[in-house]
């Protein structure tokens, strides 16, 4: 099977240049690339994507090139917003690129050059005068090629800078330096990204004549069941970081989906093959109670992006939920677990006046009643007084107590006194 099906099939390809000469090209060994936007000091799961495919390629036996921006991120891409970006100081660019680049050093084989390269396309354009970029480059783009773009004619109307509607050239000339320098042939990128990569084609069909082999092909904009972007702007964005976004809270998020996406994910975001899937696919329609696909999908992705280790980690405490051992959990596990359930208080308190005080009840009697029903617990075990002093003396790690009320309820509360 052509890689190219195969990407078909995980619903991973959007827009051809030409599907015929990519299916064409693909049939000896090549050169692709894709770029990264360092814009952020962390790569999130709509770039794993992304990093996916270069995973893909490179194991198909394909060379790949990772671009990091780092002269195209000074810039901004306009693509997507609705205004200027706010441009990033030179420091901050340069934190960003090198986190970024250790990001994606993790997951690409950049061993033996002739598998995978990494650049910073700053390193091609610092030293490249406006003038020369006047007359090599921008004499290549009418204005009117340019205005067609969606990318820009959506910015008209709100307005767009010429510093904005520069970036198309500049990412056009990437593709152009690659392939020179590194016979690359095929850039891919998200759908948002169809004008930018038409100009690379436009750029070097100019240069190097009509029949110049380079081809380019899109990817979707994988969407959450809410209908939001694996974005680093949206709420709740998934960062490759696990300072900023734990292995637990990836792996909640991918237990999480429902039927359907747990199968689309497993197409798009893991390495299984097409039988495995639709094995996987087959078990889980017979028993979908037990949840097997998300439970393949969750340990799969944390398993690639964070290690088997941290993935077991992570099944482990996603299991303390349901046996309600949650003294076996460390502190630091503890306020992952519960991140979003923290609530703080200043003072030891009595339990019913503390269910009050964090919501979990409306009143001394609701919260009498609930004590009464066994539908409390404290720190694992079952209260049935409401007059129980919680306090730090009996706090887990003398810090948190961890509140629970029936069975989906929890409130861990931070004694800051």
């Amino acid at each position: 099977m052509n890689i190219l099906d195969d990407l078909k099939w995980r619903g991973l390809v959007k827009d051809f240049s030409d599907e015929e000469k990519l299916y064409k090209l693909l049939d000896k060994p090549q050169t692709l690339y894709v770029g990264f936007d360092p814009s952020a000091s962390s790569l999130h799961l709509g770039n794993f994507i992304m990093i996916s495919l270069l995973m893909r390629f490179q194991r198909a036996g394909y060379r790949i090139i990772a671009v990091v921006g780092g002269a195209t991120g000074m810039i901004g891409d306009p693509s997507g917003k609705s205004s200027e970006r706010n441009l990033q100081d030179e420091e901050t660019l340069k934190k960003n690129t090198e986190s970024i680049k250790n990001q994606l050093e993790r997951f690409i084989d950049l061993s033996d050059p002739k598998k995978g390269i990494l650049l910073n396309n700053y390193d091609w354009f610092k030293d490249m005068s406006l003038l020369d970029f006047l007359r090599e480059y921008g004499k290549q783009f009418p204005v009117n090629y340019l205005l067609d773009k969606e990318i820009i004619s959506s910015r008209l109307e709100s307005g767009i800078s010429f510093t904005e509607f520069s970036y198309n050239i500049l990412q056009a000339i990437d593709f152009l330096k690659l392939y020179d320098d590194y016979d690359c042939h095929i850039q891919f990128g998200g759908s948002d990204q169809w004008g930018n990569l038409t100009s690379g084609l436009e750029l070097i069909r100019k240069v190097k004549g009509a029949d110049a082999e380079a081809e380019v092909f899109t990817v979707p904009l994988i969407t959450r069941s809410d209908g939001k972007k694996f974005g680093k702007s949206e709420q709740g964005a998934l960062f490759l970081d696990p300072n900023l976004t734990s292995p637990y809270k990836l792996y909640q998020f991918f237990i999480n989906t429902t039927d359907e996406e747990a199968i689309r994910y497993l197409k798009i975001f893991t390495f299984l093959s097409k039988e495995e899937i639709e094995e996987i696919e087959k078990e889980h329609n017979a028993n979908p109670g037990a949840r097997i696909g998300q439970k393949r999908l969750a340990k799969e992705v944390c398993s690639i992006i964070h290690g088997e280790e941290k993935t077991e980690e992570a099944i482990r405490m996603s299991e303390v939920l349901f046996s309600g051992d949650i003294k076996t959990l460390t502190e630091e596990e503890l306020e992952d677990v519960f991140s979003d359930y923290i609530v703080d208080i200043c003072n030891p308190m009595i339990l019913e006046d503390l269910l009050i005080s964090i919501g979990a009840s409306s009143s001394k009697r609701e919260a009498r009643e609930f004590c009464s029903n066994n539908s409390i617990l404290v720190n694992g075990d079952k209260v049935v007084d409401p007059q129980t002093n919680i306090n730090k003396d009996n706090a887990l790690y003398n810090k948190y107590t961890l509140i629970r009320r029936g069975k989906k309820n929890y409130y861990l509360v931070r004694h800051t006194y």
